[in-house]
């Protein structure tokens, strides 16, 4: 006979997994990813068997698939959630074994001395002539018995057991999804930190690169006015716009430091650890599929849209299970054995017991329970439709900035190209005494805008681009593909 005090944990198990189970993440994957790379990270173990990585002497060589392969190995929400699966899979396997026949062995010797006296057994008690002449009554007895017996239990008929099992089914597959659904969003976070350290490195390149320019410019501006061909407010003004792109360049690298840091943090390395960037700045057109085919998409592959189907599943199950408690149940429980004395016979010893549960009068907790899980249904289903405008909604913005991003992406090179030509421009006219260095300091500045421009669209369409993945529930899988690498 199944315990119905174990039916009632479980009901309470399944109910709390529908209230606060999932988080509801944007995306998810559903495949795996390269394999990770050969660890370069030495690992200092402490005290309760926590790995603490320790910085490398030098540069740790990272890519973006390396860093996102770290990042889902190390991620604290992906592991919480992997432990959180083997707990809902022990929980399905408690379950389950109220459907299954329990079969248990014992065996048992004891030895008793009992002190008949004591109990009140007297030889006086007993009738003259009841004994033989010469015979009496020991008042200790010594009892040295032997028992073996096998025992079995089994539910023959349980409709609410079976729909509970059913619904622990759906709750591991619940709890699947909320693993892929945190995976997708690690894919996010680090692939959006690395472009961000990649656009930092262009920012710096770009910084040094101006920098020697108005080096440039301030040597000339010198020579010229120790000539007496130039005047001390072009060595000023080269000389203001080169001590100004130091502080560019400066802001540069403190900028990269700090996102070097929160990549560090996001992939499980040290703050310390130096990385060098194996990959470039990605650049591809991307050729936008149709919203109807993105928004099919995403509720195929979406998996805070899968967890929440899961845990409807999980709660229609449990409704059968409660409207199924007025069903009698059926159960057999018997055992079979040998008991004698230890040294002397045995004898075989059987019990079979069938037993029939009727619930006659449980009116208010099967009210309570139904009312629970009508609102859980209606809840979830509320939360799905919600979902499904919401993921719309994502979708459209996320397609508009990718729309947009590509579009200022190739206006930014432009703008960065008519820069750099009319720098080239007032340069020539500086060196031949045309003009004075008002003009190319003008245009210098122009060009750095205009490169910042550039560097900020290219990270902005990367960005957009993975964000789109990730609204349509493949960026785990296919962000190669959505990057152009």
């Amino acid at each position: 006979m199944i315990d119905i005090v174990r039916l009632r944990g479980t009901k309470l198990w399944l109910a709390a997994l529908l209230t606060g189970g999932i988080a509801s993440v944007a995306g998810a994957q559903d495949a795996t990813l390269p394999a990770a790379p050969t660890p370069q990270v030495k690992a200092m173990k402490w005290p309760g068997g926590v790995a603490v990585q320790r910085a490398t002497s030098g540069p740790l060589a990272l890519s973006l698939d390396d860093a996102i392969v770290r990042g889902l190995d190390k991620n604290l929400q992906v592991l919480v959630a992997q432990a959180n699966e083997r707990s809902v899979h022990g929980q399905l396997l408690t379950v389950g074994n109220n459907l299954l026949p329990v079969l248990t062995a014992k065996a048992q010797t004891q030895v008793q001395q009992t002190n008949l006296a004591a109990m009140g057994f007297k030889a006086s008690s007993f009738p003259t002539g009841l004994l033989p002449a010469g015979q009496s009554i020991p008042t200790i007895v010594k009892v040295d018995t032997t028992s073996a017996q096998l025992s079995l239990s089994q539910a023959l008929f349980n409709v609410p057991a079976y729909y509970l099992y059913r619904a622990a089914q759906q709750s591991e597959r619940a709890a699947a999804m909320t693993t892929l659904n945190y995976r997708g969003g690690v894919v996010l976070a680090v692939g959006t930190q690395y472009l961000l350290a990649l656009a930092d490195v262009s920012q710096i390149e770009n910084a040094k690169a101006l920098t020697k320019a108005d080096e440039e410019v301030l040597r000339q501006a010198t020579e010229s006015h120790n000539a007496g061909v130039g005047t001390n407010l072009d060595v000023l003004r080269a000389r203001v716009q080169s001590q100004t792109q130091q502080q560019v360049l400066i802001r540069a690298e403190n900028t990269f430091a700090k996102d070097k840091i929160a990549l560090n943090r996001l992939i499980g390395l040290p703050a310390e650890q130096e990385l060098m960037l194996t990959d470039e700045v990605p650049y591809a057109e991307y050729a936008q599929m149709p919203l109807e085919q993105a928004k099919t998409l995403a509720f195929e592959r979406r998996k805070d849209l899968l967890g929440l189907q899961a845990q409807m599943d999980v709660a229609g199950r449990t409704q059968k299970a409660v409207k199924f408690e007025r069903l009698p149940s059926v159960s057999f429980n018997g055992y079979y054995g040998v008991l004698g004395e230890t040294r002397g016979l045995y004898h075989g010893v059987f019990a079979a017991t069938g037993t029939v549960n009727v619930p006659i009068f449980q009116e208010a907790q099967f009210r309570g329970e139904r009312t629970v899980a009508d609102a859980q249904l209606v809840a979830l289903q509320r939360q799905i439709d919600s979902l499904k405008v919401s993921i719309e909604a994502q979708i459209r913005s996320a397609m508009l900035d990718v729309q947009s991003s590509a579009e200022l992406v190739k206006y930014a090179r432009s703008n960065v190209d008519l820069a750099a030509e009319e720098l080239g421009d007032a340069s020539e006219r500086f060196k031949a005494g045309v003009d004075d260095n008002l003009p190319v300091v003008q245009s210098q500045a122009v060009l750095a805008a205009a490169q910042n421009r550039l560097v900020q669209s290219l990270y902005q369409y990367n960005q957009s681009k993975l964000t789109l993945a990730r609204n349509t529930g493949v960026v785990e899988t296919q962000y190669k593909t959505y990057l152009g690498r």
